[in-house]
């Protein structure tokens, strides 16, 4: 017994809510999907529609509705043409006999007229309005003729309103009939697209009129459960567009509701301005439109009568799910849900892009590995065999014919191997000359020992040709190998810049307009798009500008304080007239600066110099100062050294490390041509936050840095570009340090100096002797120094760069901003 208790309790205590809600939503859900699959893709809410409008009338006697809609979902949905037709007919046998024979017989004579229009291809849009309007036009003559027995002006006069209506009817149903039968729409809605929903919509309650319970009119309820919906999702532009189009339509159909349009424009107003409230602040507005109006010229019954209307509209308007109106609502312009499509569809987007960024770096990262260098074990295989080969070749010119050979190679392998082998390396090492001992063992050993010899070195030659290629083939695979990881490590950088968001500063942005307004300065706007430190990006916008440079004096030091780092204004667009806006940028300034100086001359006071000279602001904080002297002098050189610099900074730009980029113009330089035209480069990077320097020289001439009395040599050991593919670049790396002078120079400086043994000692002393420390003048007087040594003569291409290092210090100091620290913690 116990046990059977046991089992029967046990369960209960395990029920699980979780699933329990789950399974509600997924049932839930489910029945949607059904509801869905039978309205929509089965297509029987035309069949709804069709009854609708097939019963719905304008000014008591005018059916304009039938004819459009049946064309309208044949041309859409043609399968689900013969269910529409169904609907239309038995609405319209509701009002007669009659008008359910008209609509028949219009829908065949279409059919047929259909079959004329297919003989005009890709005008089917165009034409089928002006078949509709002929086909109705003649419908309601006949009709008006059966009825009065003969033509009259007012009948005829009816005719042709009923069939511009009809005309109208088709270019609107065409247009908003997709929007109620695609199942799955993406696209947003225009204006003119929402306005022909509408008076679809309105045409169809239409067919309502004159239904009602216990005295409650259907239309009435229906209307306003429209008007409540639009202006809960979009506000009070389209609620009273609803209510005025719908209203509007109610009151051609019956001019008993001329006074409900002034109702439904009144409650879509109200409602779209409490839409703050939720569904609760629209219905609100609905019943205090319902008030107000009904309280002109309707008594205290009518006027309880239209209330209950509208509590009935506003209940089913509260029963309406939360997921429906947001399916609408992401496809009217304007909406929040609308946003977040669309920032959901560029999310996307960004992510696709991402994506395949990624995915490039990865082929470039694999394209580099494929490219990469063998491991050693396999390097050491392959010397193995092609000395083998070497031998081979060797052997089979001298001891294929020997009478020795079985004694040599089968008796005493190892030995006669060894002996060739160290003959071989001999000969490369020393040019082809052997030692006396080896010579003397050989030639015990071997009896055709000087024909060994000869066929050895002839077959070094071919060797050492061969190993030489292979090298250069290595040698720019391993190159290659490095340009594709440069582009790699680029890409995948791109790739995570694309993922990055934009954060939500949006506190921070109210915090900052705040603080600056209780300054007093009137600022419309605050955009924050990066608050990283030494990275900060922020947008302002100012009503007006008085030229008196505000930004400069006061924003950007308040945003310095608020901050914490020095801001500057990057960017500023003044307007032009005293009722515009200005836009200012701010960014964050750098810890150091960098002020330049340049003086150059070319050889014997000639217009085109062999070098040529760079400074490259780059992103990340970065300066670049470059010097590149072509080999040579005049215009050949000139270009050399500018296509080299001009290489330099396209790729550091692009954001490749410097080493790569180096290589990768020497690559360029060595295969571009087989004339001997070299170029070297002198290259400096400065870091403006941390003033750290980085010096990449490729056979330039030393650089230095005057710290005060002292001076420094910057110098490294690279051959000038061009001349090896394969080379390895010397970084050397200095800190500066606030007021430091670098000076940069071609040899055409550095070995200018006539009658000087130590070109080095020579250029510190002059460099020690200087009194000022503006760059420019730094820079011609060492030059003048120079040409008074060689005695006004000008020998070689001269240029000479130089770089002043100071701290960053603003125009402006900052203004403390009280209270802001504290509110934003």
């Amino acid at each position: 017994m116990e046990k059977v208790e046991r089992d029967i309790i046990d369960p209960i205590g395990e029920v699980d809510f979780g699933k329990s809600r789950e399974s509600f939503s997924s049932i839930l859900h489910k029945f949607n999907s059904k509801l869905e699959n039978f309205f929509l893709v089965k297509g029987y809410l035309l069949l709804i529609i069709g009854f609708l409008l097939g019963r719905a009338l304008i000014l008591g006697q005018l059916t304009p509705f039938a004819l459009p809609f049946f064309a309208a979902v044949y041309l859409s949905r043609k399968d689900k043409a013969p269910l529409a037709l169904i609907g239309l007919i038995a609405g319209a046998a509701t009002l007669g006999i009659t008008e359910a024979a008209t609509n028949f017989v219009l829908s065949f004579l279409f059919l047929i007229s259909y079959k004329i229009i297919l003989n005009w291809k890709n005008k089917e849009q165009q034409l089928v309005p002006v078949f509709v309007f002929g086909l109705v036009f003649l419908g309601s003559l006949v009709k008006a003729y059966l009825l009065t027995n003969g033509f009259t002006w007012y009948g005829g006069m009816l005719s042709l309103v009923e069939g511009s209506l009809g005309y109208i009817l088709t270019l609107i149903f065409l247009q908003s009939l997709p929007l109620l039968t695609v199942n799955k729409r993406r696209q947003a809605l225009k204006t003119e697209e929402i306005v022909c929903l509408i008076i679809m919509l309105a045409s169809i309650m239409t067919g309502t009129i004159g239904w009602a319970v216990y005295g409650i009119s259907i239309e009435h309820i229906m209307s306003r459960y429209l008007v409540l919906v639009f202006s809960f999702i979009a506000g009070a532009t389209i609620g009273s567009t609803v209510g005025v189009v719908t209203g509007l339509i109610f009151s051609l159909a019956s001019i008993s509701s001329f006074y409900h349009m002034s109702l439904l424009a009144f409650s879509g107003l109200l409602g779209g301005l409490l839409k703050e409230g939720k569904k609760i602040g629209v219905a609100l507005g609905l019943f205090i439109a319902t008030l107000l109006i009904g309280m002109y010229g309707e008594d205290g019954g009518v006027l309880s009568v239209s209330l209950m209307e509208t509590t009935i509209a506003v209940f089913l308007f509260l029963l309406t799910p939360r997921s429906l109106t947001s399916r609408i609502a992401k496809h009217i312009p304007g909406t929040t849900e609308y946003s977040q499509e669309q920032q959901q569809y560029m999310r996307k987007m960004r992510d696709v892009t991402a994506q395949r960024v990624s995915q490039f770096s990865n082929v470039f990262q694999a394209l580099s590995n494929s490219f990469s260098s063998p491991n050693i074990s396999e390097m050491v295989e392959e010397e193995d065999n092609e000395l083998d080969y070497f031998l081979s070749n060797v052997t089979e010119k001298t001891c294929q014919t020997c009478f020795r050979k079985e004694y040599c190679w089968a008796r005493n392998f190892n030995t006669t191997y060894d002996y060739m082998k160290d003959i071989m390396t001999e000969m490369a090492d020393s040019g082809g000359n052997i030692s006396p001992n080896l010579s003397r063992d050989w030639d015990k050993h071997c009896t055709r020992s000087k024909k060994v010899k000869d066929a050895i070195h002839q077959e070094l030659a071919l060797y050492q040709a061969n190993q030489k290629l292979k090298k250069q083939v290595q040698e720019s695979r391993k190159l290659v190998a490095d340009q594709l990881l440069g582009v790699s490590e680029v890409m995948g950088d791109f790739a995570k810049e694309i993922q990055r968001e934009r954060e939500n500063h949006y506190k921070q942005e109210e915090l900052i307009l705040e603080a600056i307004q209780e300054f007093g300065i009137h600022i419309e706007n605050v955009e924050i798009y990066s608050l990283e430190q030494g990275n900060v990006d922020i947008d302002i916008t100012i009503p007006y500008s008085t030229g008196y440079g505000e930004c400069e004096k006061l924003i950007a030091p308040m945003l310095s304080d608020i901050l914490g780092e020095t801001i500057i204004v990057n960017k500023e667009e003044v307007a032009e007239y005293s009722n515009d806006y200005s836009h200012a940028t701010f960014r964050s300034a750098k810890a150091y600066t960098v002020e330049t100086g340049v003086a150059h001359a070319a050889k014997d006071g000639g217009f085109i110099s062999g070098d040529s000279y760079s400074t490259i602001e780059l992103g990340l904080g970065k300066y670049a100062m470059a010097i590149s002297d072509g080999m040579g002098n005049g215009k050949r050189a000139h270009v050399e050294s500018e296509e080299t610099l001009q290489l330099l900074q396209k790729i550091l730009q692009s954001g490749i490390e410097e080493q790569v980029a180096i290589k990768s113009i020497n690559s360029i330089l060595s295969l571009r041509t087989t004339d001997e035209i070299f170029s070297t480069l002198d290259l400096a990077m400065i870091d403006l936050q941390n003033a750290a320097v980085k010096f990449l020289k490729i056979g330039s001439t030393p650089s230095f840095i005057k710290r005060g009395s002292k001076v420094m040599k910057v110098q490294a050991s690279n051959l000038p570009m061009g001349i090896l593919q394969e080379f390895d670049v010397d970084v050397v790396s200095e800190q500066l340090k606030a007021g430091d002078l670098l000076i940069m120079m071609s040899d055409g400086v550095f070995e200018g100096p006539k009658h000087v043994e130590n070109f080095e000692i020579w250029m510190k002393r002059k460099i020690k002797e200087l009194k000022t420390e503006n760059p420019q003048e730094v820079a011609d007087l060492i030059m003048e120094e120079v040409i008074r040594s060689r005695l006004g003569l000008i020998e070689d291409d001269m240029t000479v760069l130089v770089a002043k290092i100071d701290h960053n210090i603003p125009k402006w100091a900052s203004i403390p901003v009280k209270g802001f620290k504290q509110a934003a913690n």
